[in-house]
């Protein structure tokens, strides 16, 4: 492809994006299918463009003083231009005489902070922390987890494929790898020996404390990632539920289970009313996903004040059938991939004045226990993980204890 297309590709993707719809990958995904005639270097440079616009939209929508994918594509290349119009077919069209004049005009004002911020004005006013919404913009290392070997063979076969890792901060079986990473083409994923997987997750897996003798579901567990783990922390013994309401999605973990040859997880989608003896109800809730915006930037302009006020109802109600689910001794793993604490701390506090028998544990003695690196926390009831403190994305954990 000559710039021209590559320059137009990209402006067709972020037309699609801009609409705030469906997840840019997603977007990016089907174009891509849908065009096979595309390189893979010039993939590539399409792809990069159209994420580098995105983790810069709101500065790029300010300075260009319009919402337009054209206009915010044409200011984010000004300076290069020659490159953008370079007469081949299939190109952008040219310049327009209006185009010409506002690309001539500078917008000198100052960004306002959520600018600055890359954040949606009304969610910046709930984190009011420029340097942390800068850091969840920044793109992240890609981690996985060791399965079934330690992550220091894992390191060494990795290495062996030419593929450089680096051990995590905190989760033992974490390695992190700061390029890229196509899966089907690496012998060690193929051969079951690790997952994708935030270092955060395996960490919150962790302070689930399970054992083998334990009656342990995964509610909602989405792709399966955290039942997996769990899997491998167990060595592939004991029970383990993996729930989820959608029916598909489970069908979408068979594969992973037979890669990983896991023979302790069974999916469902009906959980029996008589189930009420659970050891551990791990419950990664639907949240805003606001702390996983360094691997999905668009996902903060889907958001709305509607969508988050559905999912905290969600959030609340979960935990009412976990508190019924759970039996006295047994524990509550909450967990979400939010840094909002209307996601996290206020959903708790509002649980356990409706629910006395729950009781957060000392999650910081929890951490001790099972973790050997020093806690990285302030707080002791809830441990909160984020891009600045701990290099993983945004995650919170809360242990409840049903003491009666």
């Amino acid at each position: 492809m000559k710039n021209g297309a590559r320059y137009q590709a990209v402006w067709e993707i972020l037309i699609e994006v801009f609409k705030d719809r469906q997840p840019a990958d997603k977007i990016i995904n089907d174009y891509m299918r849908g065009r096979k005639y595309i390189g893979a270097k010039d993939r590539r440079f399409v792809v990069d463009w159209v994420w580098q616009v995105i983790r810069n939209r709101m500065k790029l929508t300010f300075d260009a003083g319009s919402a337009d994918a054209r206009k915010i594509l044409l200011y984010a290349a000004r300076d290069r231009l020659a490159e953008v119009f370079d007469g081949a077919a299939y190109g952008m069209a040219p310049l327009s005489g209006e185009e010409k004049q506002w690309l001539a005009k500078e917008n000198e004002e100052p960004y306002p902070d959520y600018v600055e911020a890359e954040c949606p004005e009304w969610l910046f006013a709930k984190i009011k922390d420029l340097g942390f919404c800068k850091a969840l913009n920044q793109q992240a290392t890609i981690d996985v987890r060791a399965h079934g070997i330690s992550s220091r063979e894992l390191k060494y076969k990795l290495a062996a494929e030419g593929i450089e890792a680096v051990e995590g901060g905190y989760a033992p079986q974490c390695l992190k790898i700061g390029g890229r990473l196509v899966l089907n083409n690496c012998m060690a994923w193929q051969d079951g020996l690790m997952e994708v997987q935030d270092e955060a997750c395996q960490v919150a897996v962790l302070l689930a404390d399970v054992r083998s003798e334990h009656k342990i579901i995964d509610y909602c567990c989405g792709a399966g990632g955290k039942a997996l783990a769990l899997s491998d922390i167990l060595h592939n013994k004991g029970h383990i539920l993996a729930y989820d309401i959608d029916a598909k999605r489970l069908e979408a973990i068979k594969p992973r289970l037979a890669r990983l040859k896991v023979k302790n997880i069974e999916l469902t989608d009906i959980i029996a009313d008589s189930d009420k003896d659970f050891d551990r109800f791990i419950l990664d809730a639907p949240c805003s996903g606001s702390g996983t915006w360094r691997r999905a930037p668009d996902a903060k302009f889907r958001l709305t004040k509607q969508r988050l006020e559905s999912l905290k109802k969600t959030q609340a109600e979960l935990l009412d059938i976990a508190a019924v689910k759970t039996k006295t001794g047994g524990r509550i793993v909450y967990m979400t991939c939010s840094v909002l604490r209307e996601e996290n701390e206020g959903i708790i506090e509002a649980f356990c004045q409706r629910n006395a028998a729950f009781v957060p544990l000392n999650i910081k003695e929890l951490w001790e226990q099972k973790i050997a690196t020093s806690y990285p926390a302030a707080d002791e009831k809830y441990l909160r993980m984020s891009p600045l403190t701990t290099g993983t994305d945004g995650f919170f954990v809360c242990v409840l204890e049903k003491k009666f």
